[in-house]
């Protein structure tokens, strides 16, 4: 599995470059995550290595399969410099480590919550997990293994979480880029949802 998480990270560092500083955490029971982070000018992208390591199971399977299912590491960009953006290290492996500790599949579409703002001062305590392949592609590995994919977050206030939850992730999606949503912007306000 280590092999998988070298490639990962060179598929990372491919994509977005040297990471400026990289923290790693363990939760009882689970394996290490580590969360890198990547300066690109005034933005800052955080991704998370270790998810990938194990293929995430369906949760109602009474066997998990070591080598069949999805894979995937998370990705979060944001403007650096307007909050305290970099205490999103500790809930990023939380959400990373969700399908080891719950039996998540974390799929795009999907919403991921927190219960606790993402960062000090952090108008969101949910995300939106978005489609793979804009920012990382996909890492193909050797069949039977299915490829990691790097699910981008964005970002989500309650109210946006609570509307996503009624409308579906599309609904939401086409309602940012209709606004002009900044959604890197770490202090946005929620979108109009009138």
């Amino acid at each position: 599995m280590g092999e998988i998480l070298d490639l990962a990270e060179a598929r990372l560092r491919t994509a977005l470059g040297e990471p400026d500083a990289r923290a790693d955490v363990t939760f009882l029971g689970t394996d290490r995550i580590e969360v890198l982070r990547f300066a690109d000018g005034d933005v800052v992208r955080y991704a998370t290595l270790g998810m990938s390591a194990q293929p995430m199971a369906d949760p109602t399977s009474p066997l998990a399969d070591p080598v069949k299912g999805p894979r995937a590491e998370l990705l979060l960009s944001v403007r650096a410099g307007l909050a305290d953006t970099d205490q999103v290290l500790r809930p990023l492996a939380v959400l990373a480590a969700s399908p080891q500790v719950e039996g998540l599949i974390v799929a795009p579409g999907a919403s991921l919550d927190l219960g606790q703002p993402l960062w000090p001062g952090a108008p969101f305590s949910s995300v939106l997990v978005a489609e793979p392949g804009g920012l990382v592609e996909d890492l193909e590995l050797d069949p039977p293994m299915e490829p990691v994919r790097f699910l981008p977050l964005l970002p989500m206030t309650p109210n946006e979480a609570a509307w996503k939850r009624v409308r579906g992730a599309q609904e939401l999606q086409e309602r940012w880029l209709a606004r002009g949503t900044d959604l890197r912007d770490p202090l946005r306000a929620s979108v109009a949802l009138d």
